[in-house]
């Protein structure tokens, strides 16, 4: 049986002359994640391609974490990893308390109203500040996307089984 694999970062540049790389979190977790002592995979989605990397030195800048990992200390080694992604397998996930998720579990859940009616798909979650924002598709003839916060009064019910997640529409969201 294969083991699955989640992204929790895209490698989207290099960052100065000693082979440190510019990463884009896509974990909730991710001081744990880009932790010094990390061991996480690198993987090129178009060929398949990966190999297993730790991680040397991590600090967060702005909205990236600049990373070195061991074995690589110049930029003609990282250049080629552009693009790639860093991911962790599924046994290396802890165990979360009721009401929080990862987010492979929320990406590509259906949204429908209280009501039943069907919103669209979360296709991606943003981070910008108090609270996540879940960014749900919707189809061609309905809209364009909507933002939905990642609160209480808003969300109601989360069934990631069944991947489902039933909102309450607050005034001014679509």
């Amino acid at each position: 049986m294969s083991e699955k694999w989640y992204t929790v970062g895209k490698i989207v540049n290099t960052h100065g002359i000693r082979g440190e790389l510019k990463i884009l979190s896509q974990s909730d977790f991710a001081e744990q994640r880009f932790a010094v002592g990390s061991v996480l995979r690198m993987a090129d989605e178009k060929t398949g391609e990966s190999r297993e990397v730790k991680i040397t030195a991590s600090r967060k800048q702005k909205n990236v974490y600049i990373l070195r990992l061991q074995g690589f200390d110049n930029i003609n080694q990282v250049e080629q990893y552009k693009g790639w992604n860093l991911q962790i397998s599924e046994g290396d996930q802890e165990e979360l308390e009721d009401g929080q998720y990862y987010y492979h579990q929320i990406i590509g859940c259906a949204v429908v109203t209280e009501d039943g009616e069907q919103l669209g798909e979360i296709s991606e979650i943003l981070s910008p500040g108090a609270n996540d924002v879940w960014v749900v598709n919707r189809p061609k003839s309905r809209g364009a996307q909507i933002l939905l916060p990642v609160i209480d009064e808003v969300v109601l019910h989360v069934n990631v089984a069944e991947k489902l997640v039933t909102v309450r529409l607050m005034e001014g969201l679509i």
